[in-house]
């Protein structure tokens, strides 16, 4: 991966080649902001520029063999730390057990989604963990000595999923790693790391990526068709993942969109039956898409309360979207919304605690229903 590859923060791009090039790379970094930034696709650029063997002023060369074998992921000094899932075959699962399926993934899918990984290592009921035996293998891969690289890079995609004994087991070597060794941590969900971790590294923040460089990036994309890419790029919000969502018409957020306007209408009907219905029917699609879900929901709840604004370039939604906010969006107000994030967010965390489905979506519809009527 070039930086060259990454959608815009330039900002950003110009400081990890002044760290680079000015020998301050520190210990330990932690890459945060909104999802769709590239955040993960930029951790590794920086990474591959590090290691070239014939980087320029803005980028690594690509053709080297030390490029060649980051393009691939399958350099010996490049060690990835990702969430990963318990089996019946594997009791006790690392990253590297999951490695080839995450070259195959991460090359299909430079900007990726926690949910789809989960999808795409076949387990929707479960959700990816960062278990204690990683910390065991990060501590043995790191002490070797380097095979060919200036810098052994250890890179963790999404340090919030490690559980905290894995955390506890890290925390020294993430003080205090062996020589020529970068830690790059990815965090979709800052609240979610603990204090420890955080405390020990170095934080650079990515923001959206600009509307201008995401509607440059849209203009060649295969599923364009006939969309307008600065349309496609205003109503992402600066979020890649999103405008690939919106121009192939993805069937999980369509699906998310008939589960919110159902649970809004028989909500505001005061539909007991069909709340009922609703809610089991939530609770039998598996826990990674009901996750999305209630994401969904409080992204598509701001929507229509920034609707009520007139403020056009404010809002992120699709055709069908527009038409259910317009009739939809006075019923999302001052007095209300605040407290539908509060039960979608608790909604959520529950969910990830692996609690039962029925009951939560049970009680989250009839506590919607009230509230949509205040």
């Amino acid at each position: 991966m070039q930086f060259k590859e990454v959608i815009g923060q330039t900002p950003a791009k110009e400081l990890f080649v002044q760290l680079a090039r000015e020998h301050r790379v520190p210990h330990a970094l932690l890459l945060l902001g909104p999802p769709g930034n590239g955040k993960l696709a930029m951790a590794l650029a920086f990474a591959q520029y590090l290691n070239c063997r014939d980087k320029s002023d803005t980028d690594s060369c690509g053709v080297c063999s030390s490029c060649v074998k980051y393009r691939k992921l399958i350099h010996p000094d490049l060690h990835f730390t990702i969430p990963v899932l318990k089996t019946a075959a594997l009791s006790k699962p690392t990253s590297t057990d999951y490695l080839p399926k995450w070259r195959e993934f991460f090359l299909a899918n430079p900007y990726p989604v926690y949910e789809r990984w989960n999808q795409y290592i076949a387990e929707e009921n479960k959700q990816g963990m960062i278990y204690v035996d990683e910390a065991s293998e990060i501590l043995q891969k790191l002490s070797r000595k380097s095979y060919e690289a200036d810098y052994k890079v250890s890179l963790i995609w999404l340090p919030e999923t490690m559980n905290l004994s894995c955390a506890n087991k890290i925390l020294k070597v993430l003080e205090e790693p062996p020589a020529n060794t970068l830690f790059i941590l990815v965090s979709e969900e800052e609240q979610r790391l603990i204090g420890t971790i955080r405390s020990r590294c170095q934080t650079i923040r990515l923001p959206k990526i600009s509307e201008a460089d995401l509607t440059r990036a849209l203009a060649g994309h295969p599923a364009l068709g006939e969309n307008n890419p600065a349309t496609v790029a205003r109503i992402s919000n600066g979020n890649y993942i999103l405008a690939e969502e919106f121009l192939r018409e993805d069937e999980v957020r369509k699906f998310n969109h008939r589960q919110y306007t159902s649970l809004m209408r028989s909500g505001y009907g005061r539909n007991l039956q069909e709340l009922l219905a609703w809610s089991d029917d939530l609770s039998s699609i598996g826990r990674i898409r009901q996750l999305s879900f209630l994401r969904y929901c409080t992204d598509f709840t701001r929507e229509n309360f920034m609707s009520n604004f007139k403020q056009p370039e404010l809002i992120s939604m699709d055709e069908e979207e527009g038409k259910f906010a317009g009739k939809f969006a006075p019923f999302i107000h001052e007095r209300n919304v605040l407290h539908l994030f509060q039960e979608f967010e608790r909604s959520l965390k529950d969910i990830a605690s692996n609690g039962n489905a029925k009951a939560i979506f049970t009680d989250m519809a009839l506590k919607v229903s009230k509230l949509i009527r205040l």
